[in-house]
């Protein structure tokens, strides 16, 4: 009797990762994304003090369907890092330097 697969549960695949002995790991500080209607570019970029540059280290073109799976293991990875190391605390974005320190006028008008 043979067994037909459900379409709904698809047979997990298992796939042996291998790493090329010449691997050139490569830093990264900052990422650049970008996209066309097929494809998801992923610039990965080193910034370095008093250099206005943000060098590209590697570029990688993905599927958006790859992007998203890419983004689901990035947000499950971070959660169990979180776990174990506590909450990854966020620098200030370039938007909270620039415009952080302003203020309504209007949320703090004395009333006469």
């Amino acid at each position: 009797m043979s067994q037909q697969q459900n379409p709904n549960n698809p047979k997990k695949r298992q796939i042996r990762l291998e790493i090329p002995r010449d691997l050139e790991a490569k830093y990264a500080n900052a990422a650049v994304i970008s996209q066309t209607r097929s494809e998801i570019i992923l610039d990965f970029t080193q910034i370095v003090p008093n250099d206005p540059r943000a060098r590209v280290q590697s570029r990688i073109i993905m599927t958006p369907t790859s992007a998203k799976s890419l983004l689901h293991a990035l947000e499950k990875n971070l959660k169990n890092y979180e776990e174990k190391f506590g909450e990854i605390s966020m620098p200030p974005t370039l938007a909270d330097q620039l415009f952080g320190n302003l203020r309504d006028d209007n949320d703090n008008e004395d009333d006469e």
